[in-house]
Parts: structure tokens; sequence; C-alpha cells
């Protein structure tokens, strides 16, 4: 059920909400690519820049998988 937003401040949070999931599902994406392909990543720590290898990446592979087939439906 699509149901309008009724007004201008609801509209914007609905959207702000379905950004805010797409770039989620994106960065959990890009990590999953990083891993599989044994690239590590860089990351933000206590101010300075943390290199992470490939297999300390942090992702869940199921809930990546899950996202891809929701989006093929």
């Amino acid at each position: 059920m699509n149901v309008k937003p009724r007004n201008l401040k609801d509209l914007l949070i609905s959207e702000e909400q379905a950004v805010d999931e797409a770039m989620r599902k994106a960065v959990e994406q890009a990590l999953l690519t990083h891993k599989r392909a044994g690239n590590s990543i860089a990351s933000w720590k206590d101010g300075k820049v943390l290199m992470i290898p490939a297999e300390k990446i942090p992702v869940d592979e199921v809930r990546v998988k899950r996202h891809r087939s929701d989006r093929e439906r």
C-alpha cells in the first residue's frame, strides 16, 4: 500500500529514510566486493587512518545476498 505523505515534512522524512537505506545497502555491497577481491579498506579511528585487511572487513554476506534477491523481485 502506497500512502501519500500528509505534508512536505513527512515527504522529506520518508525520502530521507529511503536514501539512508539505499546508502547502507550500497556500503555493505562495496565492503563485500572488497572483501571477496582481497582488497583492504581504509577507515578512521581516533583521528588516524586505519587499514583493515580484507579478512577482517566486517560484513554480513547473507544480508547482502538477501538485499540482492529483494532487488531482483
